[in-house]
């Protein structure tokens, strides 16, 4: 049995549009700079025909796995369950270091949405790991490289 992917609505958007993107732009960009580098005769020394033929590997390679992705996935929106104050996949959490008093917002997301920059955070990272499953008001002790770190819920949001 495969084990299902969790993702977002958003997620999933941004995954199908990748999709489309590849197959019906990007696809048929390569195929059009093939045809032009066959156009210069000699394949063998022709090194354009040999970089497009690389990234028409490239992008086949991404559109199989794009696919076997969305086969594999379980879209969570997170705006159709009931927030209990709670943290679970989708939930968008802010927390408070415990020592440093510093407030943190993510959302917990699947790991091809995450983005750090953007406080998108893998459901498998160390900090949603230790998150999960907690309310409101509960003290998490996390590890991180620098060591543990308690961090206190302060709101979980289903945005």
């Amino acid at each position: 049995m495969v084990k299902k992917i969790p993702i977002t609505v958003l997620g999933f958007k941004k995954l199908k549009d990748e999709l489309n993107n590849l197959k019906n732009i990007k696809r048929k960009k390569i195929i059009n700079n093939i045809k032009k580098a066959r156009e210069h005769g000699d394949l063998k020394e022709n090194a354009e025909y040999h970089s497009a033929r690389e990234e028409q590997s490239f992008c086949e390679g991404k559109i199989k796995d794009i696919e076997s992705k969305l086969s594999n996935i379980d879209i969570i929106d997170i705006t159709k369950i009931p927030n209990k104050n709670k943290v679970v996949f989708g939930v968008t959490v802010t927390i408070m270091n415990i020592f440093s008093k510093k407030y943190f917002k993510y959302k917990i997301v699947g790991e091809d949405e995450s983005n750090f920059k953007n406080r998108l955070i893998s459901i498998r990272s160390p900090i949603s790991r230790g998150l999960i499953g907690k309310y409101i008001g509960e003290i998490s002790s996390i590890n991180t490289p620098n060591g543990k770190i308690k961090y206190k819920i302060i709101n979980v949001e289903h945005l």
